[in-house]
C-alpha cells in the first residue's frame, strides 16, 4: 500500500474529535473511502460516531454493516476472508454515499478496493494511543491522514 501523508494530528482528546472530523471532511476529495486502523480500542468507533454525527446508527462489532444518508460504516473485524466482502454487495450501498467508514479494514483493502466504485478516492487514518497521564484517565490519541496511492 503506497501512501502520502496528509495531515497529522497530535494529543487529541475526545473533546476535540468533532473539530478532527471537520478539517477530515474538508481536506479530502468525495466520494471517499477511509480506512480506520488502530489497535483495540483507540478510538476508532468513536471517530466514527462522531465523523458521522450519528451515535445511534453504530455499534462497535454488531452489524457489519451500518449507513446513513451520507455515509456507509463497516466494521469488518468479523471478516474472515475476501469472499465475505464480495458477498456485502458494497456497491449497492454506496450509491449516492460521499463517504465510506472502515473499522479493520487495513488487512482487506485491495478485496475492498475492488468492490468500491471507480469514483470514490481512498484514504487511511491511523490511530494510536499516547501514554496513559498520570492520572491515567485522560488518554490522548495522535491522528495520521494518508491518500492511498494507486496500487
Amino acid at each position: 500500500m503506497n501512501l502520502k501523508k496528509l495531515r497529522t494530528w497530535t494529543k487529541v482528546f475526545e473533546s476535540d474529535l468533532s473539530h478532527i472530523a471537520y478539517e477530515l471532511k474538508e481536506m479530502i476529495s468525495t466520494p471517499a473511502m477511509i480506512v480506520l486502523d488502530g489497535d483495540l480500542g483507540a478510538g476508532k468507533t468513536t471517530f466514527s460516531k462522531i465523523f458521522i454525527d450519528d451515535c445511534e446508527t453504530i455499534s462497535p462489532s454488531y452489524s457489519i454493516l451500518s449507513e446513513t444518508p451520507s455515509t456507509l460504516h463497516g466494521d469488518f473485524y468479523r471478516i474472515k476472508s475476501r469472499e465475505e466482502i464480495y458477498y456485502l454487495e458494497l456497491p449497492m450501498y454506496l450509491e449516492d454515499k460521499k463517504y465510506f467508514l472502515i473499522e479493520w479494514g487495513k488487512e482487506h483493502y485491495a478485496a475492498i478496493w475492488r468492490e468500491i466504485p471507480e469514483d470514490f478516492e481512498s484514504y487511511l487514518l491511523k490511530i494510536s494511543i499516547n501514554k496513559k497521564s498520570l492520572d491515567g484517565q485522560n488518554l490522548s490519541r495522535n491522528f495520521a491522514l494518508f491518500k492511498i496511492l494507486e496500487q
